[in-house]
């Protein structure tokens, strides 16, 4: 049996390794040790996904929870290590971008152990996103990189990443998503918050570089109290994202626009079917990029960059300046032609991302001993 540590902590880890853990169950050749950073620690961040995404409890939850960037690695290698150590595995494997990711990373090749990364190579080119310092540091020391989309590949080969070591897979955030969609159809959570389907936007919004600047973020702010005057906007709002709305004294303004509807953090299937009954999504998120390209639902994507290229060539994303009159612009712009999106086509997006990687993992295993 080949001995694996799988690590999570938050909610865009859970989505990815949902479909790896079954595929690694389903393959019989793997001994799995799944820890939960605690990264997340609400339970909506968290636990939620967990019963939605059918992933059994987490073996260890290092319970680190939110503090600073450098204090929250830093406490994460400091328990993940013992951990590691005990168990022993042949492989620790990590998705994604986000701080648990880049401090389990050093602390598999501080133990000498083979580091696997999931959505490797994806890069947005803006070094002032700490998303992409984790990336560009995880990459550069993993054994094993699977990545999702083509220009993946040519940022690693630029970046001198030993081609032997890169493997096109496909996106397994499409797996879960596709393996999903049934039961997120019975949801009811339109019901709850009593909207019909098509007829809203949704917002997120949780990146520090939008969240943290009080100028950007009333300029985002101002741009969706114009816009609720021609469409309800659904805003699930970040637990963190709240906080920094009453410390600047932003939550007010959000209180008086009237169509706006705020809410909790969702549940993976309660969320999943919210931005597939939406006209249009407007975000911050790298993963929604992709789930809404996928599904043809038009995406206003409220940064200047993206690591996810293919959606913007081959999908339906759109970057947008982080000014109140750029915003709204491209929201007309979109709405003006709303009825011609499409889904993006990819043969990689066939709910079998999860199947190649484990099944590349066991033969490279084999082919080691």
């Amino acid at each position: 049996m080949i001995k694996i540590i799988c690590v999570c902590g938050t909610r865009p880890n859970f989505v990815k390794i949902a479909p790896l853990l079954k595929a690694f169950s389903n393959h019989g050749g793997f001994e799995t040790l799944l820890i939960h950073t605690g990264q997340h620690y609400d339970v909506n961040m968290s636990k939620n996904f967990f019963a939605d995404l059918n992933i059994p409890e987490p073996e260890i939850n290092l319970n680190v929870g939110s503090c600073s960037s450098s204090l929250q690695k830093a406490q994460i290698m400091t328990r993940f290590e013992p951990v590691v150590s005990q168990f022993q595995p042949e492989y620790i494997l990590v998705t994604g971008d986000v701080n648990s990711t880049v401090a389990c990373s050093i602390v598999a090749k501080d133990l000498n152990i083979r580091l696997i990364h999931i959505e490797a190579g994806q890069r947005s080119h803006d070094r002032t996103m700490p998303e992409e310092i984790n990336r560009v540091i995880t990459d550069a020391i993993s054994d094993m990189l699977f990545v999702s989309e083509p220009s993946g590949v040519e940022n690693l080969q630029k970046e001198g990443i030993d081609p032997k070591k890169i493997y096109l897979t496909g996106n397994v955030m499409i797996d879960t998503l596709i393996k999903n969609q049934k039961r997120a159809q019975q949801s009811d959570i339109l019901k709850q918050i009593n909207i019909m389907p098509n007829s809203y936007g949704v917002l997120t919004l949780h990146r520090a570089g939008n969240v943290d600047n009080a100028n950007t973020f009333s300029e985002i702010i101002n741009a969706i109290g114009e816009i609720q005057h021609k469409m309800t906007i659904v805003f699930p709002i970040h637990p963190r994202t709240r906080n920094i709305l009453k410390n600047m004294n932003l939550h007010e303004r959000i209180d008086r626009m009237q169509n706006v509807t705020v809410t909790e953090p969702l549940g993976y299937l309660d969320f999943l079917n919210l931005i597939s009954n939406a006209r249009i999504v407007l975000t911050d998120s790298g993963g929604l990029q992709k789930e809404t390209a996928f599904l043809g639902i038009p995406c206003i994507t409220l940064r200047e960059n993206t690591e996810w290229p293919e959606t913007l060539t081959d999908g339906t994303n759109h970057l947008v300046k982080l000014n109140t009159g750029d915003i709204i612009t491209k929201f007309n712009d979109i709405m003006s032609r709303i009825g011609t999106y499409t889904r993006q086509q990819s043969t990689l997006n066939d709910g079998k991302a999860s199947e190649r990687i484990v099944k590349i993992i066991y033969e490279k295993s084999q082919h080691k001993q």
